[in-house]
């Protein structure tokens, strides 16, 4: 017995200690999102403070003056090298040739700045931008090889302008690559921005080795983007202090995403769709941070965690009813926005929840056709349910999925602290009864929802049931 005894309580120790590792473990990840978001926010503040002229600083404001050094973990840099005054006679007047440089130079500082990238520097023939500075995104590998794509393209048709008037033209070395990298912002009307590290190094070292008028990019840039564009494998490249490091050439978008077969710069509907999947993290990160700072403390359910909770079951119910790519982005972002309006007021939540998301997403490109589809479906979320439409059904399938789930007690508890915050006078067991009540006249509308949950609904009120005759008995007894 002494044996079998020594045996429990070890077992029982290591599973004490493997679950109070599993909350460390986690506790490390809250803390990390939380220190990168401290530093992130930090790092805006100071860009904006910089901007501020000191007169008009609060009394005891310090300012320290001089560079600011910022860090990105993930920066998208192009390095382009224009050639073409080696091919130049000397009867060429040296002004005009000078001229058509500034020009080309002006156009790509254009296109750099249509697809939100930062002008590093222009020295002489050599043009450097960057991705993801001075505000992080996950599409900046995207964006700059789209940049790329248009700065060749625009390059190819001034050349065979030169060609018809037997003139000599220009010649362009593109080199891409991705990494992190140290940002050293100047400036207080107008900020500036200088970077440094390897990242800016690898980028400059593939433009030396591209070919005329080729976009090579490395292996890390290829993972991010081969998605969307043809790409051909062009070898390796030896990298001071990293070995050799894969580069690929990138030829065009892939036809699929492509506006015009024969230009391959020109997304279509369905890359934009596919784009605006990807960039939802970053509106995903940036509306659940309004959430964790603004919403009322009171808010025990309708918090940002039910809001991450019904972004993903969208997804699932989506996918498992076969709605497109577009539908998919539809629904995530309404469930995404769908509670936001508690913000403004509890009441008519998904009212005022419509207004924030028609402030919002303009400035992240959707649609004005889309915001109204989105709209309709964060009005659908509100009680009782009565969706018109298969994707109505799934964000409301999604919006209370939880009535089928295992973590049903803590969730609907914490609905029920929620209301008690708010003055509404009810005991445990009268809301629980309630609940009953609600379980049983509640229907999931799509196949996958009743498939999924259904069971695990029925299941539920059961517990409840337990729930409500054992306090009974206690109270009686």
């Amino acid at each position: 017995m002494s044996e079998n005894q020594d045996k429990k309580e070890l077992v029982y120790r290591v599973s004490s200690l493997i679950r109070e590792n599993n909350e460390l473990t986690q506790q490390i990840k809250d803390l990390s999102v939380l220190y990168d978001r401290a530093v992130s926010d930090c790092e805006r503040l100071e860009s904006i403070l910089a901007q501020v002229p000191k007169e008009y600083l609060p009394d005891g404001m310090k300012f320290e003056s001089g560079l600011k050094s910022l860090r990105f973990k993930m920066v998208t840099v192009m390095y382009l090298d224009i050639r073409g005054f080696e091919n130049l006679t000397t009867s060429e007047n040296s002004g005009h040739v000078i001229d058509e440089l500034d020009q080309i130079l002006f156009h790509f500082t254009d296109i750099a700045e249509k697809y939100k990238l930062q002008i590093i520097k222009t020295v002489g023939y050599s043009f450097m931008c960057a991705g993801g500075i001075p505000d992080k995104n996950i599409t900046n590998p995207i964006d700059v090889v789209l940049a790329a794509l248009e700065m060749r393209d625009y390059l190819d048709v001034l050349s065979k302008e030169y060609e018809k008037n037997n003139k000599k033209f220009w010649e362009l070395r593109i080199g891409i690559h991705t990494g992190p990298v140290t940002a050293v912002a100047t400036g207080r009307k107008k900020i500036t921005y200088d970077i440094k590290g390897e990242t800016v190094n690898i980028a400059s070292r593939i433009a030396a080795a591209a070919e005329i008028n080729k976009i090579y990019v490395s292996v890390y840039t290829y993972e991010l983007v081969k998605e969307y564009f043809i790409t051909e494998f062009n070898g390796s490249l030896p990298v001071k202090y990293q070995g050799n490091l894969d580069v690929h050439c990138i030829k065009r978008l892939k036809h699929a995403y492509s506006v015009n077969r024969k230009i391959g710069f020109y997304p279509n509907e369905v890359f934009q769709v596919k784009y605006a999947l990807r960039q939802f993290t970053d509106l995903q990160e940036v509306v659940l941070d309004k959430l964790e700072k603004e919403l009322p403390a009171f808010l025990h359910y309708h918090n940002y965690r039910h809001t991450i909770d019904v972004v993903n079951q969208v997804e699932l119910i989506g996918y498992g009813e076969g709605v497109d790519d577009e539908s998919i982005l539809l629904l995530k972002t309404a469930a995404l926005f769908h509670d936001t309006g508690n913000i403004i007021g509890y009441d008519n939540h998904e009212y005022f929840g419509t207004q924030i998301a028609r402030d919002f997403l303009p400035k992240w490109k959707y649609t004005p056709e889309q915001i109204d589809k989105i709209c309709d479906l964060i009005m659908a979320t509100k009680l009782p349910p009565n969706p018109q439409n298969l994707c109505e059904k799934i964000i409301c399938d999604a919006d209370l999925d939880y009535l089928g789930r295992s973590d049903f007690i803590p969730v609907s508890n914490s609905l029920y602290e929620e209301l008690k915050a708010q003055g509404k006078d009810i005991d445990i067991n009268t809301w629980n009864i309630n609940q009953v009540k609600f379980l049983m006249s509640h229907q999931y509308f799509t196949d996958t929802a009743i498939k999924l949950r259904e069971v695990g609904k029925e299941f539920q009120i059961e517990r409840l049931k337990k729930l409500i005759e054992e306090t009974l008995t206690l109270s009686c007894s």
